[in-house]
């Protein structure tokens, strides 16, 4: 039987361009890209290591088929591609203007829970430990939530076997071995390892192939459910102060005892 994984790929703005190329709008309580620096979207890296862990598998695994799924308001086709000429057989794109600006991790969760539900079986979520735009690592829990299944997180080898999925979990000591039954979600994380380079073969491959495209509606979204629950109160760049006092003495040994009078003056030490 046909291993059936779902591949979470966001579209985010590049973390690794300079801060001078994004526009922060304090009223839409919004950050976009500086039309004038021409800088392209990327795939959110975590969802990189996703996509790889699910071709892992569906190597070891041999009877697997991966699809990769995303929601936006509008994509770039040739960076969404990035993720089947990595090696993944489908792609499905949720595409609709009502999802402008969405930065709800429950609104999320609903369309894509809404979106695999249409898709049709899985058994086996895979999804980035968080995406580099907002950094709430709560999407993939919501989706476990919402389908009632075992969540994995931050899994640095995910294996399927018996019906079961086992993975290396990171924990602050090194990594702990647990498993859950299918189906399942899991969150990567970059230990995982590199993501492989698409190769030539494949980029021909995926540029034959076109997404499935779903509106909100074509999958049973209303504006109930995109109500958002969270309010950004504010945005804004931290200001950054700093103040530096010169200690000088007779010679050294004089410099360190008033360094030290001071620092013990300011509840240092």
């Amino acid at each position: 039987m046909t291993l059936n994984i779902i591949a979470t790929a966001k579209q985010v703005l590049d973390p690794e361009a300079p801060i001078t190329a994004y526009r922060l709008d304090n009223e839409a309580k919004r950050i976009s890209a500086d039309p004038a620096r021409n800088i392209p979207p990327v795939i959110n890296g975590f969802d990189e290591n996703a996509v790889e862990a699910a071709l892992l598998v569906k190597e070891a695994v041999g009877d697997a088929k991966v699809t990769v799924l995303s929601a936006g308001s509008s994509f770039a086709m040739d960076v969404m591609k990035k993720a089947l000429s990595m090696g993944s057989d489908e792609m499905v794109l949720v595409q609709d203007p009502e999802l402008e600006g969405v930065s709800d991790s429950a609104v999320t969760a609903k369309v894509l829970h809404a979106a695999i539900k249409k898709i049709g079986d899985f058994d086996l979520i895979v999804a980035g430990r968080q995406a580099s735009d907002w950094d709430n690592a709560q999407v993939p829990l919501g989706l476990a939530e919402l389908f009632g299944i075992p969540c994995i997180s931050f899994a640095r080898k995910v294996e399927v076997r018996d019906g079961l999925v086992l993975c290396e979990r990171v924990i602050a000591t090194g990594y702990e071995v647990v498993s859950a039954p299918l189906p399942a979600v899991v969150t990567v994380s970059n230990e995982l390892g590199q993501p492989r380079y698409p190769t030539l073969r494949n980029i021909m491959a995926a540029a034959r192939k076109q997404p499935t495209i779903y509106s909100v509606g074509d999958i049973g979204i209303g504006p109930d459910d995109l109500a958002t629950k969270v309010t950004i109160q504010d945005l804004f760049i931290p200001e950054k102060q700093s103040q530096c006092e010169f200690i000088e003495g007779d010679d050294p040994a004089d410099a360190g005892r008033k360094l030290a009078l001071a620092l013990r003056e300011a509840k240092l030490i």
